[in-house]
């Protein structure tokens, strides 16, 4: 069971950009938890791994970063230059080790909506671990576990790979797992979890549409966002997963 290395997103990465540069889940969920978990970032280099169409990157670089992007999709990469001129940006499937970034090269990884999609994701962490300085700091944000299992029910404690049709016909295949796992895989590969934010949509987002305003704002149905340290207890330096 795997999701495999297919860049799913290639084929609707101008779609996808029209649609998270305001829409509500994006714009007024979880870029702002995401912004907010990884702080002051002025003067600090950030690996944004899986850039997706710079829209992060180009708010990262607004507030000071510098900004490695990567992404699996050639059509995201090319958005995300486009968009971010000041950033560095590469084609790269997360499944393989970031081996032209030498240890301790970031002060924050940034790796949004994305986990879902990695077959392996303690050997990814254990890499993004690796490139972190002392003191760094990784923020991840997943879908909320509790939202996947209400739509698609079954056992929740199970992980498992589903295929969704979304509102727009993209089709995509992602891991269902639960938030005990992540916070496992996490400490496997040598974190801590220092702040979980659950959040609720921004005022501005009440005017775009009310009724999923006032949904989202009562229950964990969008999305989670997870800041994590090195915990120093785990030599990273050198490992590779």
């Amino acid at each position: 069971m795997e999701v495999g290395r297919e860049a799913q997103y290639d084929v609707f990465a101008e779609e996808f950009l029209d649609h998270a540069r305001d829409g509500f889940y994006n714009a007024h969920l979880d870029r702002p938890a995401c912004l907010d978990l990884l702080g002051d970032v002025a003067g600090l280099r950030v690996l944004d791994a899986a850039c997706g169409p710079g829209l992060y990157a180009e708010e990262l670089v607004a507030r000071g970063a510098a900004v490695v992007g990567v992404d699996i999709s050639p059509q995201m990469v090319e958005l995300s230059r486009r968009r971010v001129p000041a950033g560095e940006f590469r084609v790269h499937d997360l499944a393989e080790p970031l081996d032209w970034l030498p240890d301790a090269s970031v002060d924050r990884v940034l790796f949004a909506l994305a986990v879902e999609y990695v077959d392996d994701r303690v050997a990814l962490l254990r890499e993004l671990r690796r490139v972190l300085r002392p003191g760094g700091a990784l923020v991840l944000s997943r879908q909320h576990p509790f939202g996947d299992w209400l739509r698609h029910g079954g056992n929740y404690f199970e992980p498992r790979v589903v295929e969704e049709v979304w509102s727009r016909g993209w089709r995509v295949r992602y891991w269902l797992s639960p938030l005990e796992q992540t916070c496992e895989e996490l400490r496997a590969a040598g974190f801590l979890v220092e702040r979980l934010l659950e959040p609720r949509p921004s005022p501005a987002a009440e005017a775009l549409d009310p009724e999923r305003f006032e949904r989202l704002s009562r229950e964990p149905t969008g999305f989670l966002a997870i800041r994590a340290v090195p915990d120093p207890r785990h030599c990273c330096q050198g490992e590779r997963p």
